[in-house]
């Protein structure tokens, strides 16, 4: 098993869990319609020893927090679970930026609520709000980690300069940013992080956006599908291997509402790209 360990000394598997999609559809809002489904998607993400889960107050509305919560409260020991703030949800598809330190207050107070904890393990600014200085925002957010209601600080959809300006303020544990074998824009964030000793969670791992616009992950005769038959797996497992084998601080966080699915990510960690295998992926 591929772990991390944060600065602080606390370990989690290198593969976690995305909650985004258990939550109502389309639009991403309101609560997930099939309960059993969820708790089956859950406890078998927790057997196959993933405990890094990762939500957002925006996910539903609360809904996808609250879901967690109703479903494994009290929640297992070495389970970390990871939210956000700083997106505010109005409606299907309707999401806004609100980087205030009243917004981030108020949302981080709710989120403990939807969750019921006294301490969120990692709390991360789920967008830059362009509206608000970085700096006031992330000094909300050091000073909710001084008061004890979050233990780290994790930062979303930044760049460096951005993870340098916030690390002027508050130790930074985690950034998450858009990055796939066919997205590479944070390159040199997953680099900076490297070198930071920061973990690295790269969300839309499997380029989802690419296939609901109706792409596929790998077309006939592509070098991925090739890796694919060549390691006996999914075009989609080499994917998450590729991303596990851009470094130790790497954290995929897949999701998914199939059993099936999960198990098929989550095996991703026994599929070992070689060098070779990697230079042809580019």
């Amino acid at each position: 098993m591929q772990t991390w360990t944060f600065k602080d000394g606390r370990t989690v598997d290198r593969m976690g869990f995305g909650a985004m999609r258990l939550t109502g559809q389309p639009g991403n809002w309101g609560p997930y319609p099939d309960k059993a489904r969820a708790e089956r998607v859950f406890r078998r993400a927790l057997d196959l020893g993933v405990n890094l889960f990762d939500t957002a107050i925006s996910y539903g509305a609360g809904h996808s927090e609250m879901l967690i919560a109703e479903l494994l409260h009290p929640y297992p020991a070495d389970l970390l679970i990871a939210t956000k703030g700083g997106n505010v949800k109005t409606g299907p598809g309707q999401l806004h930026r609100d980087g205030t330190p009243e917004n981030m207050r108020r949302s981080c107070e709710a989120s403990l609520g939807y969750l019921k904890l006294e301490t969120i393990e990692l709390y991360q600014l789920h967008a830059v709000d362009p509206k608000v200085p970085l700096a006031e925002t992330v000094g909300a957010m050091a000073e909710l980690k001084r008061e004890g209601k979050i233990r780290r600080v994790g930062l979303c959809n930044v760049t460096v300069e951005q993870v340098k300006t916030a690390q002027k303020i508050v130790e930074i544990a985690s950034v998450q940013n858009r990055f796939n074998l066919n997205v590479r824009e944070s390159q040199d964030v997953v680099d900076y992080c490297a070198a930071e000793d920061i973990a690295f969670l790269p969300w839309g791992p499997l380029d989802a956006q690419a296939f609901e616009k109706g792409a596929k992950l790998a077309d006939a005769g592509s070098p991925l599908e090739a890796m694919a038959k060549k390691h006996g797996a999914t075009p989609g497992q080499v994917a998450l291997a590729w991303l596990l084998a851009k470094g130790p601080h790497m954290i995929p966080i897949p999701g998914t509402t199939s059993v099936e699915h999960l198990e098929e990510n989550v095996a991703a960690r026994a599929v070992t790209l070689t060098a070779e295998d990697l230079a042809e992926l580019g």
